[in-house]
């Protein structure tokens, strides 16, 4: 499995318009904490009066977990029977410099469900939906297996950051599979800047996710088409990391970490809605998504290639006053009969894991970066330039 780490400085700042500061965060002396801009943006202490994903279970498919990170231990259900097999085959495939095989999976359950540590958990890492459960899922070579393994050991979303080009094969069967059974699924759109399809995320039904940055505009290194659904903070964020108990990676970036979010997100909207289907959970993130400088919207049709429907706003979505909508939501999803979609289709719980089913998709993990995060004050950014990419990249 090739991981793609991606390196740009940025510069910190706060998230405009909707997204904006709805209210202060506890101070905290702790730096890690500081660094996590997304929460402060949110507004995430007062959204976790209404909802912190207690009772929901969000799968994390990926290459490999540590569980015993200091803020993550207790968040963990037991993984697949296959997990260790998979891990250890992901670490095979690690090219020199990389990080732990765990690194990514980590790194992504911290985002989802982080919960500190130190008094009061004031300390470390904490995830956008802390009391949510981290179904661990060691995915490498047939995401249809472990999709469907997810889906029937309890999952209530499944996060799935990583992807690449191919054929859709048995992949796409399987997230039809767990829509029908009510599941949320959520996949990253890429970070190489480029508008060519994807899978999981070219799957009907999978929410697709891009990055922001600070400012509200959409990271230069999503990949970017149709898929794209909504954009997260996806530079310069702080994460646990998997090469010890007490590590932390400070300014990773890419739309793994923005898909994260999203799928934290959902969790919240499980918790509160739990009677909506994933189309109508949807429905409220895409319903109540922001765009800076609003005003300029009118000139996009949206979903626009580069924004979806605009940025992640946790927020609105738990509180709008929203009609659930048709079940199937404003989304592509799948078509035909579900219960073919949950048939194994090469990929059985008895089948090697190490065997991709997917016709030879060449998958990526879709997170990467070091560095140092910071939170500034108030930034602007303007639409044209997401135009102006357009016509440059042709």
């Amino acid at each position: 499995m090739r991981v793609t780490r991606t390196l740009r400085a940025t510069v910190g700042a706060a998230l405009t318009g909707a997204l904006l500061l709805t209210a202060s965060a506890t101070a905290s002396a702790d730096q890690v904490r500081k660094e996590q801009w997304p929460l402060e943006a949110f507004g995430a202490e007062q959204l976790w009066k209404e909802a912190t994903g207690k009772g929901v279970t969000v799968a994390v498919l990926d290459s490999g977990f540590r569980e015993t990170h200091q803020d993550l231990k207790g968040q963990f259900l037991p993984e697949p029977d296959f997990g260790k097999r998979n891990e250890a085959e992901a670490a095979k495939h690690l090219k020199p410099g990389e990080h732990d095989v765990r690194d990514h999976g980590t790194a992504m359950a911290s985002i989802i469900a982080g919960h500190g540590h130190g008094p009061g958990g004031s300390e470390g890492v904490k995830g956008l939906a802390p009391d949510a459960k981290i179904l661990p899922v060691p995915e490498y070579g047939s995401s249809g297996q472990a999709t469907r393994w997810a889906v029937d050991h309890g999952a209530d979303v499944i996060n799935m950051s990583y992807g690449g080009a191919g054929q859709a094969g048995d992949e796409c069967a399987s997230i039809a599979y767990a829509l029908s059974k009510g599941v949320v699924v959520v996949a990253g759109v890429g970070n190489d800047a480029a508008t060519g399809k994807t899978y999981p995320v070219g799957c009907p039904g999978a929410i697709g996710v891009g990055a922001v940055d600070q400012y509200g505009a959409a990271a230069e290194f999503n990949n970017y088409n149709s898929d794209t659904d909504l954009l997260a903070p996806g530079v310069k964020i702080t994460v646990a990391s998997g090469t010890s108990d007490t590590g932390y990676d400070h300014a990773a970036q890419g739309s793994s970490d923005a898909t994260a979010y999203v799928s934290a997100a959902a969790a919240l909207l499980k918790q509160k809605f739990p009677d909506l289907t994933p189309g109508q959970i949807a429905n409220r993130l895409v319903k109540t998504a922001g765009l800076a400088q609003p005003q300029k919207a009118k000139h996009f049709n949206l979903p626009d290639p580069h924004y979806g429907y605009g940025f992640l706003q946790p927020g609105p979505a738990l509180r709008k006053t929203l009609a659930a909508g048709p079940k199937e939501g404003p989304l592509p999803m799948p078509k035909g009969d579900p219960a073919e979609a949950g048939a194994s289709s090469g990929a059985s719980q008895g089948e090697d894991a190490g065997q991709s089913s997917d016709n030879g998709t060449n998958k990526a993990l879709l997170y990467g970066g070091i560095g140092v995060g910071a939170l500034v004050a108030v930034g602007v950014v303007a639409l044209v330039a997401s135009a102006r990419r357009r016509k440059n990249t042709g």
